[in-house]
């Protein structure tokens, strides 16, 4: 079966919805295509800074409704034994990605957008248009194509991306729990070969997700033998999953985390959210910039339908610019913070000069947060 359509997003998580709902707003025909049947968990920190709220009210998007948890400060453990804190400029709200994603889902689904349950198996691109085959069969034809497929998929390899060459040493590790855990807290835990993320979510659970290098994981037989083996080394962790009842079943777990630079444009493909890059989970912003990257990649995609810019070549220019302005300085800071805290004496050091600077602390929030977002046009 065969469909035409002005533009086809690929992936339907926050990056994808959002860019969905922004774009319908301006009479574009959009049809996305995701695997997974909604709602659905993902691993995911499930925090999320308040840079996004003026622009989720333009889209008419009611996030309080979900009664958030209202998040206004940041801890910080190292496996050392350290802990700093300090209070978030903006603030933030967590909301597990089941919950999320599925609200935008409904909203683009009410909204006019085209959703297909499927797997984006090829995509060909030739005379300036793109056809993108699913595995039922399907085909699609448009005349832009956005990926919004996460961190890394199948099709990756088709289009010959560089990072998914390179095997990953991360997986990650996450699931909900029953916790007295403070309400108004995110906190970030280093552990031997990892990292921690602590944050409340709607109806008072406790979302806990952590990076793990895989050749450490592997040596344990199991996910409990490693948390009490390598995460409870630090004592704020082992406290906290001592003192926490988990809901789930199983935790979730996902392997081949890559923090490799990737393309924000890759066979005439618009990449957004974790697709375009995975910003570190020390920055704890990546719900953010998943958000974010699908307001500029939709405003530019709107100029271009409407002929104010006037090529592909130039949209594809403009959308790089973009996204290396606003975002290569967030993960490159990630990335930097991860090797420093890899060693245990220059963490310590690091740990020791930030506790007597406290200013340091504020300074790493505002290279991985953004301002608030600016309300398009």
């Amino acid at each position: 079966m065969s469909f035409e359509t002005e533009i086809l997003i690929i992936g339907g998580g926050l990056a994808g919805l959002t860019a969905a709902i922004h774009l319908q707003k301006f009479g574009l025909n959009v049809t996305l295509v995701e695997k997974q049947a909604y709602p659905h968990h993902k691993i995911c920190g499930e925090y999320i800074s308040n840079e996004v709220l003026p622009y989720l009210k333009w889209l008419d998007i009611d996030i309080e409704k979900l009664s958030p948890a209202s998040i206004t400060n940041l801890q910080f453990s190292s496996n050392s034994g350290k802990i700093i804190s300090t209070k978030l400029p903006l603030g933030g709200f967590g909301l597990s990605r089941f919950t999320m994603d599925y609200l935008f889902y409904q909203i683009a689904r009410q909204r006019g957008v085209n959703v297909f349950q499927d797997t984006v198996e090829d995509v060909i691109f030739s005379n300036d248009q793109f056809v993108v085959k699913t595995l039922s069969g399907q085909h699609f034809s448009a005349k832009q194509v956005i990926g919004a497929y996460g961190k890394r998929a199948p099709i990756d390899i088709k289009l010959e991306r560089k990072f998914i060459l390179r095997r990953s040493p991360y997986l990650a590790v996450k699931a909900h729990y029953r916790s007295n855990f403070p309400d108004h807290l995110v906190s970030l835990n280093s552990f031997k070969g990892g990292y921690c993320g602590l944050s409340k979510v709607e109806q008072d659970k406790l979302n806990i997700c952590y990076l793990a290098d895989y050749e450490s994981f592997k040596k344990h037989k199991n996910i409990k033998s490693y948390q009490e083996k390598i995460l409870y080394q630090n004592k704020y962790l082992k406290y906290v999953f001592e003192n926490s009842e988990m809901i789930f079943d199983a935790p979730l777990t996902i392997s081949q985390i890559s923090f490799e630079p990737k393309e924000p444009v890759t066979y005439h493909i618009l990449m957004v959210g974790d697709t375009a890059g995975l910003i570190h989970p020390l920055c704890g912003n990546g719900m953010a910039m998943a958000i974010h990257s699908a307001k500029i990649v939709s405003e530019l995609l709107i100029k271009r339908f409407s002929g104010e810019i006037k090529s592909r070549t130039a949209l594809e220019k403009n959308y790089t610019a973009k996204w290396k302005s606003l975002f290569s300085s967030r993960l490159r800071m990630g990335r930097m913070l991860a090797a420093i805290l890899k060693n245990d004496t220059v963490e310590r050091f690091a740990m020791q000069t930030v506790n007597n600077m406290p200013f340091l602390l504020k300074q790493i929030i505002k290279h991985t947060h953004g301002q608030p977002l600016v309300i398009p046009n």
